[in-house]
């Protein structure tokens, strides 16, 4: 998938969630959700955590984001060992 901007990212389950958020950094990207506790249990509907390429993670509006089909497939076996799947 690919925000807005661009940047390309993978969409997390609940499980890799937790982990991505116990070792990396919030990202903070334009699209994300920021009020206060809104993200602790994302819906996949209107929130849906997404690691990027950059080695942050951010809990995006699902308007802001697209499913991208066309990325390498060697960044998204980057992405994939980043999180450590």
């Amino acid at each position: 998938m690919a925000s807005f901007a661009g940047q390309i990212g993978l969409v997390l389950s609940l499980e890799e969630f937790e982990q991505v958020k116990a070792r990396f950094r919030e990202g903070r990207r334009p699209g994300h959700y920021f009020a206060p506790g809104c993200c602790a249990n994302p819906d996949y509907v209107t929130q849906v955590p997404v690691f990027f390429e950059d080695g942050t993670y951010d809990v995006m509006k699902a308007m802001n984001i697209r499913k991208k089909s066309d990325v390498e497939e060697w960044k998204r076996d980057q992405i994939h060992r980043m999180v450590g799947m």
